[in-house]
């Protein structure tokens, strides 16, 4: 066999043994199909779905469930540097080695000569700084240039307008924001009266775009805020289901008007 047994049953083994059991799991005579079949792109997506299910997992303070998940994120980070090792590309210690160096680097007020004795905003600008003489040294100068395309849209919206508003591309007061959701609110209902679906789409992106803008001035997290309102209507949907449930009944054979109350009793009892 290609691996070390030993250390694969060595339930103390630690991180080399997890390092071992995919490099086990990608063996081209020993190892799995499936595991074997994978490469980056194909992975990609369930490393961000692992990464929501740790925000899962913190949301609802499940904390068993955390240092599962956790693991299987960190798995996820041992799965892709496995890959770049078969192709030639880093290992797993170059990964470690290289956020080693990247956090001692942005923290010179830690690990370096410079004083910690200023505000987490000056925190802030300073730590931009060095991200963007990063950008200059591997010729992605650009602002905008190192938003990752793969994050979500909401967040990447976020990312990408406070990227913008550190150099000045920004509305000065809020009120210029709310008067650009009602345009942009107006220019979707006179798209919509118009019959053409992808103008529909650009348009409801505009509106969708300035509302995360507004958050944003509001200090409010997008994907956040969204999230939230996405458990508020799970619990709330529920209870409308337990209480037709408890007649007998379901949301099919209900009507508007009966969840519609159910929803409001939901709302009064702090649902």
């Amino acid at each position: 066999m290609g691996y070390d047994e030993n250390l694969i049953k060595n339930e103390s083994g630690g991180m080399p043994r997890l390092i071992e059991i995919m490099r086990a799991l990608r063996d081209p005579i020993h190892g799995c199909p499936w595991d074997i079949e994978q490469d980056f792109a194909s992975i990609a997506p369930y490393t961000i779905e692992e990464a929501y299910e740790v925000a899962d997992a913190i949301e609802r303070r499940a904390w068993d469930e955390l240092k599962s998940e956790l693991g299987d994120l960190l798995l996820q980070s041992v799965y892709h540097t496995q890959m770049a090792s078969e192709a030639g590309l880093f290992d797993f210690d170059d990964v470690v080695n290289a956020i080693s160096d990247k956090m001692v680097h942005r923290h010179p007020h830690v690990f370096g000569d410079e004083s910690r004795d200023k505000s987490a905003e000056q925190q802030t600008q300073d730590w931009e700084k060095i991200k963007a003489a990063e950008r200059a040294a591997k010729d992605r100068a650009g602002v905008l240039d190192d938003v990752a395309i793969g994050l979500p849209a909401l967040m990447r919206a976020q990312k990408l307008q406070k990227r913008a508003a550190r150099v000045g591309f920004d509305w000065p007061d809020i009120s210029m924001v709310v008067d650009k959701i009602v345009e942009e609110s107006r220019e979707l209902a006179e798209a919509q009266g118009s019959g053409d679906h992808g103008h529909m789409t650009e348009e409801f992106g505009d509106l969708l775009f300035v509302i995360v803008n507004l958050g944003r001035h509001l200090n409010i997290d997008a994907e956040e805020a969204l999230r939230a309102a996405n458990s508020k209507f799970t619990r709330r949907f529920r209870y409308i289901e337990e209480q037709l449930a408890a007649k007998n009944s379901s949301p099919a054979q209900s009507d508007l008007e009966e969840m519609d109350a159910l929803w409001n009793a939901a709302k009064r009892i702090g649902k």
